[in-house]
């Protein structure tokens, strides 16, 4: 298992040895494995890990299309139900007709509070709600101690019915492009369809994210899964990278937000 190591980045590695850890733990107690709430990229790591091991490996995040997702390693004798992932959606009550609370608004509270962001999993907005996911062992301190965001006071109730939960309105539409490298800026440059020395220029301003870190260097290599941000321009998504052509270029399945 040690060789899959080799095939993802440096600085993934404490992460990458986390989720053997956790197969190791199924391997050894023959018992289901509940994580905290990951984002894709972590995700896909952990389901490279457990395909190795012959285990077997299902996510749920509550919300539909969930972004960040709680994952269940577990054997194949093993049956998972929806109550096995312990996650809780809350809503949030505040006085919506007087402010309006954001994304950031409501993760900036949320790790005031020094929450673990392993333990909660997407904050849906919408028209004048918010929701969010997350782990049930934190639902007595939120409903305790989650009593403000800023400076409007709030209260936070669960939400059993999946009916009521807030569904993104996020749509992803997949297109096949074709570089010759996985540079960043090479990559960049496909995606906006833009001139190279461009792209270079908007990572070096710090402008692009891959998978949530601000990342500077035109020469840094992408890998399948890695989430990108570009600031102005929205998020894209490396679903496969699907070989190469005759000529010798890499074809990737880029996965766009609309």
């Amino acid at each position: 298992m040690e060789s899959i190591v080799q095939h993802f980045r440096k600085e993934e590695q404490p992460f990458i040895e986390t989720a053997i850890g956790w197969t190791r733990e199924v391997e050894n107690t023959y018992a289901p494995k509940l994580t905290g709430f990951l984002d894709p990229r972590q995700r896909f790591i952990v389901e490279s890990t457990v395909r190795s091991s012959g285990f077997l490996v299902e996510d749920y995040g509550a919300f539909p299309n969930a972004e960040r997702q709680r994952l269940l390693i577990y054997p194949d004798y093993y049956v998972p139900e929806k109550e096995d992932y312990n996650v809780t959606v809350f809503h949030v009550k505040y006085a919506s007709k007087f402010l309006k609370l954001g994304h950031k608004d409501v993760l900036g509270s949320m790790m005031a509070l020094g929450i673990d962001r392993a333990k909660f999993g997407d904050i849906r907005v919408g028209e004048d709600e918010v929701q969010f996911t997350v782990a049930d062992e934190l639902k007595d301190y939120m409903k305790a101690n989650f009593t403000s965001i800023g400076k409007a006071k709030v209260a936070v109730e669960e939400v059993d019915d999946p009916k009521k939960w807030i569904v993104s309105t996020d749509s992803w539409v997949e297109e096949l492009f074709t570089v010759a490298s996985l540079r960043l800026d090479v990559v960049v440059a496909a995606l906006l369809n833009s001139p190279r020395q461009k792209a270079s220029s908007l990572v070096h301003g710090e402008k692009v994210k891959v998978n949530w870190v601000v990342r500077s260097q035109p020469a840094f290599e992408l890998q399948e899964s890695d989430m990108i941000s570009v600031r102005g321009s929205g998020r894209f998504s490396i679903r496969a990278i699907e070989g190469r052509t005759r000529k010798d270029k890499i074809r990737l399945i880029i996965g766009k937000l609309e």
